[in-house]
């Protein structure tokens, strides 16, 4: 309907930010109503995500035009900015922002390393900035949900730590169960995506190829291939983010530094 009356793209767009715009507010305002309060943040997101996707769609239309090579400080550039982002959620850990740098770092640049090595991944920067981008961005937000949950399993199970430590148990094997705990949480979303796979959601990538006249088997293999990648770098993320934070909520004197406040 709205295409309608707005036939000009840009005005398009901006209509259509309008709408989900308040379709957004609608939500929040449904949310203060059983006193879950998500303005301030939910406002914040919605300007920043708006600016920062525009922003990075035009300095993209340069970069796409730009030498192959380039690709590599794209995604550099977009790991530091994950780790930033996963060090926000991972308040009140020792070194959230390193930890989150390497482990963002190690899972995805692997896997992104790998595959391109093998031509899963196409190394042209139309190609590998796009794909490279979603296992980033997935390995980060499985990266905060591993080291949230961590902070979350180890603060409320401070008594039967100290009672594990105080019988001179080995500080990394009494919080293993936590950290197991919190690799598992992290990884539920991954896993739900691969089971759900082309029943409840056919995602872009597919669709953009089908959309070009790519033989639908294939479209359909590629797609799986690249929610598989997403799924290992979320994996190796996750293991090396709680293998790295588990060291940081003990002293060297081998006591517990993180409590809840």
């Amino acid at each position: 309907m709205l295409n309608q009356f707005f036939p000009e793209s840009l005005a398009l767009a901006a209509a259509q930010v309008v709408l989900v715009i308040l379709l957004s507010v609608g939500v929040v305002l449904v949310a203060r109503r059983h006193a879950i309060h998500l303005g301030a943040e939910v406002a914040i997101s919605l300007t920043r995500g708006l600016v920062q996707i525009v922003a990075v769609g035009s300095v993209l239309v340069l970069l796409l035009q730009g030498p192959d090579w380039t690709s590599v400080f794209v995604l550099v550039a977009m790991v530091f900015s994950a780790a930033a982002i996963s060090a926000k959620r991972s308040q009140g850990l020792a070194d959230a922002f390193r930890v989150s740098l390497w482990s963002i770092g190690f899972g995805a640049g692997v896997v992104i390393l790998l595959m391109t090595w093998a031509g899963v991944i196409d190394s042209s920067i139309t190609s590998l900035v796009p794909i490279g981008s979603m296992i980033v961005a997935n390995a980060m937000n499985s990266n905060a949900l591993a080291l949230d949950r961590f902070r979350a399993e180890v603060e409320s199970h401070t008594g039967q730590i100290e009672a594990g430590l105080a019988l001179g148990a080995d500080p990394r094997k009494v919080v293993l169960p936590y950290a197991q705990s919190a690799i598992r949480a992290s990884l539920i979303p991954r896993i739900d995506a691969l089971r759900s796979l082309g029943i409840v959601w056919i995602p872009g990538i597919m669709a953009g190829m089908l959309l070009q006249g790519a033989n639908p088997v294939y479209a359909a293999v590629y797609q799986f291939v690249v929610i598989a990648m997403i799924f290992s770098s979320s994996g190796l993320t996750t293991l090396a983010s709680t293998l790295l934070i588990r060291r940081r909520v003990f002293s060297s004197a081998q006591q517990l530094i993180l409590r809840s406040d």
